[in-house]
C-alpha cells in the first residue's frame, strides 16, 4: 500500500503525522514556515484523507506501512495518535528515526487502574457506539474536545471543521481501528528502550491528553525532555503556532 504523502521544502527531512480522524492538512498553517528549514513530509495515515485503506489497522499493521513507505532515517513529528504511531515505530525500528517531537501525546490513551490520566472507558466506548451511528457527527465532537478551553477556541474550531473533509471522508473501519488503538495502546514498558532524542509539547488545558502524560514521557524516556504551552488545549500547533515552531525547530536543530 502507498500511503499519500505531499513534500514541500529542502533539507533535513521532518516528517509530519496527524491524529485521529483527521488528515494531512491540519498541518497546512505551518508548512511553508518549517518548509523554509526542512524537507516536509506530510502524511494521510492509511484510510484517513487520500491514503486508501490497508492491513488490518492494528499500531503494528500502520507501522510497518510507515517502514515500507519511509525507509531512510529521518525526523518524526507525531500529534496525538500520531505521537503514539511514533513512540511505536521508534522503538521497533530505531535506525529509521532520528529524533522525535511529540505533540499532546500519551503512551496510554485509556484510563487503567495504575494510569489515571487517560480517557474514561465509557467514553471510548460512547465514541465508538456513536460512530457507528453517525460519523460525521461523531468526529466533529472530537474535534470539539479538542479544542476545548484553547484560547481562540471558537475561530480554531470553525478552522478544523471546514478542513475536517479537505482530503476527503475518513475510511469507517480506519476510525474503528483508530479508535481500537487508543483504546488498547499501552507503550508505557517500551519507553525506557526508547533512546531518540525527543521533544513533548504539552497544551497546558488540553481536555483530551493531560499534560500529565507528557511530563511522564520525558521522565521515562532516557533522551526525552518536555515544554508545556500555556493557554493551549490539544492542538497548540493551531492555537499557539509561533511557540510551538519555536520550541520544536530549536530542538531539532541543536542535533542536526
Amino acid at each position: 500500500m502507498s500511503l499519500h504523502v505531499e513534500t514541500h521544502g529542502r533539507g533535513e527531512p521532518l516528517l509530519l503525522i496527524h491524529g485521529w480522524g483527521m488528515h494531512g492538512g491540519v498541518w497546512d498553517n505551518l508548512v511553508p514556515r518549517l518548509a523554509e528549514r526542512f524537507q516536509v513530509l506530510v502524511v494521510d495515515l492509511p484510510g484517513h484523507g487520500r491514503s486508501p485503506t490497508g492491513g488490518d489497522g492494528s499500531l503494528d499493521n500502520i507501522v510497518s506501512t510507515f517502514t515500507a513507505e519511509f525507509p531512510e532515517a529521518l525526523n518524526v513529528c507525531g500529534w496525538s495518535l500520531g505521537g503514539q504511531i511514533a513512540l511505536r515505530w521508534a522503538a521497533l525500528y530505531p535506525a529509521q528515526i532520528k529524533q522525535m517531537v511529540l505533540v499532546c501525546s500519551t503512551p496510554c490513551f485509556a484510563e487503567r487502574d495504575d494510569w489515571l490520566f487517560g480517557m474514561e472507558a465509557a467514553t471510548l466506548q460512547k465514541f465508538a457506539a456513536e460512530l457507528e451511528q453517525n460519523h460525521t457527527a461523531t468526529l466533529r465532537r472530537f474535534l470539539a474536545l479538542q479544542l476545548r478551553g484553547s484560547e481562540q477556541e471558537r475561530e480554531l474550531l470553525a478552522q478544523l471543521r471546514a478542513r475536517l473533509f479537505a482530503h476527503g471522508e475518513p475510511d469507517l473501519a480506519a476510525l474503528r481501528s483508530g479508535l481500537e488503538i487508543l483504546r488498547d495502546a499501552d507503550l508505557r514498558p517500551l519507553l525506557p528502550e526508547i533512546l531518540q532524542p525527543t521533544l513533548a509539547i504539552a497544551g497546558e488545558r488540553d481536555k483530551l491528553t493531560s499534560p500529565v502524560a507528557s511530563y511522564y514521557l520525558a521522565q521515562s524516556m532516557p533522551n526525552a525532555q518536555v515544554v508545556e504551552i500555556d493557554g493551549a488545549a490539544h492542538a497548540p500547533f493551531l492555537s499557539h503556532s509561533d511557540i510551538f515552531i519555536e520550541h520544536m525547530t530549536n530542538f531539532l536543530h541543536e542535533r542536526i
